[in-house]
């Protein structure tokens, strides 16, 4: 469970990261937000990546540390378990929105969005 959860952790860093990079201008909009805007991102989407980057992603990864007890989780509004498996559906479903994405840099991401969501049903799973 303690390694699923680092790893998890590591890859919601770097999309943050990513995020985040976006955020500042990156001209990587092509693999971001559904790769309609190759190059840097509108206004709009450059303040969602920061909100994302800042506020979303670090979010999750409270809930993976806190679900794979690594930090306390007395601050969860639900089990852990269940936060995790809701986490797995969604990122579930976000690795297969970005496999099916137009934009082939997007299409990376899948792999990535699937192990995360593969790290919570283990952390889930509690093995």
């Amino acid at each position: 469970m303690i390694p699923a959860a680092v790893l998890a952790v590591m890859l919601l860093v770097a999309i943050a990261a990513f995020q985040l990079a976006l955020a500042f201008g990156a001209p990587w909009g092509a693999a971001a937000w559904g790769g309609q805007n190759p190059g840097v991102l509108p206004r709009r989407l450059r303040i969602a990546s920061g909100v994302v980057a800042l506020v979303v992603y670090p979010l999750i990864i409270a809930l993976v540390l806190a679900a794979a007890g690594i930090i306390d989780d007395g601050w969860l509004p639900v089990d852990g378990t269940l936060i995790m498996w809701a986490l797995a559906a969604l990122l579930g479903l976000g690795a297969v929105m970005n496999v099916v994405s137009r934009s082939a840099p997007e299409r990376r991401w899948g792999a990535v969005a699937l192990t995360i969501a593969l790290c919570c049903t283990v952390i889930a799973l509690g093995i």
